[in-house]
């Protein structure tokens, strides 16, 4: 449980899309895009491993017409496009070596989720465990300041390396940003860290221009001070990046991926997973609820923890966590989450509700930089029921 009212500080960390496990998340859920493209009814669970001039696809995808997707093209595109395209950074989209061992889905696993097919008649749930999804209104995103202000820095870097503004920064890049709390709320940060891969230049220029970009980005917010700590390429030097440098594997970014740390995780990994899986679709929802429960004013943060058994669509459990910010009992917002008429948890109505399969001005691939959550563009951030638990808890207090 978060702390409340004593005095802390809390870190998160951010990755920039060139980094290696981010890479990897990239690949997969671009050929999720390709498969739901052409069928939407695709189940797929694609894994990527990049390395020394290797990447490989392994995983299990039933798709219509699967033969007609290339996996390595895709790979080779995403690569390109994050901005490994040059040979100077010791892995290149033209030049890596490319390995695909994809299979279909187990049919132990398929007569579970599709419907009519397992013991249950409904659509199960692709997996058992349990997922979180959280909400606070620290910020306007409606996430922890600081992995909320990680992602704000690595997004301003990328954008002033695609437009050549800083034109010695290299594709790979972290972030991390320290935050003092007190009473629950964030007071100021103490320090920045960022590590950011770059061509040959002085470790003076890249730390001044570096502090600049982080004070521009991150002073509006109040929480600068003279006494904020700056570390910059930290080690001294890093020239060297991307798969070259390390190792990069789908899913290994989860808590990047999702609060920064903040709240609880289940443990499942998002990208390359169709959302047949609970481990993304049901943590997306859960993350929906969530923010539709602050936006209505129910409480400052909310957690929500649902928990499955693989080919059962109903929840075995729904639980709600305010952290003592709640206005309203928990138990009665369980009791409207587990009422199904305006969250319904059941896979097949999760899917419907955010339109899962059928994504509208968004793609699976855009989630996999920068967090699944704190974007408008995604359907799972709208605050849509917020007016109508507004209403459902005004006439529980007239009443």
């Amino acid at each position: 449980m978060s702390k409340i009212n004593t005095a802390h500080v809390f870190t998160s960390e951010s990755v920039g899309k060139g980094h290696p496990d981010k890479l990897c998340d990239q690949i997969s859920d671009a050929v999720l895009d390709a498969c739901l493209d052409i069928d939407p009814h695709s189940r797929v669970a694609c894994e990527t491993m990049a390395g020394l001039n290797m990447v490989v696809n392994v995983g299990e995808i039933s798709c219509n017409n699967f033969e007609t997707i290339d996996t390595e093209k895709i790979a080779r595109n995403t690569v390109k496009e994050i901005g490994y395209d040059c040979a100077e950074l010791r892995f290149c989209h033209d030049s890596f070596e490319y390995l695909s061992r994809i299979h279909g889905q187990s049919p132990d696993i398929s007569q579970g989720v599709n419907a009519g097919e397992g013991l249950y008649a409904e659509q199960g749930a692709g997996d058992q465990g349990m997922m979180f999804g959280y909400a606070t209104n620290e910020t306007p995103e409606m996430l922890p300041v600081p992995i909320a202000f990680s992602h704000r820095l690595l997004k301003r870097f990328e954008q002033l390396r695609r437009d050549k503004i800083i034109d010695y920064l290299q594709p790979d890049a972290k972030a991390q940003v320290s935050v003092h709390y007190d009473g629950g709320k964030p007071r100021r940060i103490t320090s920045v860290v960022v590590s950011h891969q770059t061509g040959h230049v002085s470790l003076e220029r890249i730390r001044k221009d570096a502090t600049d970009v982080i004070q521009q980005e991150l002073d509006p917010s109040g929480l600068l001070d003279d006494d904020t700590v700056y570390y910059i390429n930290p080690t001294g030097s890093f020239i060297l990046g991307g798969p070259f440098a390390d190792a990069g594997l789908t899913g290994r970014k989860i808590i990047v991926d999702t609060y920064g740390g903040v709240g609880s995780h289940g443990g499942g990994a998002f990208s390359g997973k169709d959302p047949s899986k609970v481990d993304r679709s049901a943590a997306y929802f859960a993350r929906y609820a969530a923010k539709n429960i602050v936006a209505a004013g129910l409480s400052d943060k909310c957690e929500i923890q649902v928990a499955y058994a693989i080919g059962v669509a109903k929840p075995l459990s729904i639980n709600v966590d305010t952290y003592g910010t709640g206005r309203v009992d928990e138990q009665s917002i369980q009791g409207v989450l587990e009422d199904g008429d305006l969250f319904d948890f059941r896979p097949a109505a999760i899917i419907d509700q955010l339109q899962l399969l059928t994504p509208n001005g968004w793609n699976y691939e855009q989630t996999a930089s920068y967090g699944h959550f704190g974007r408008e563009r995604f359907p799972w951030e709208k605050t849509d029921k917020a007016h109508t638990l507004k209403q459902v808890f005004s006439k529980t207090k007239a009443a």
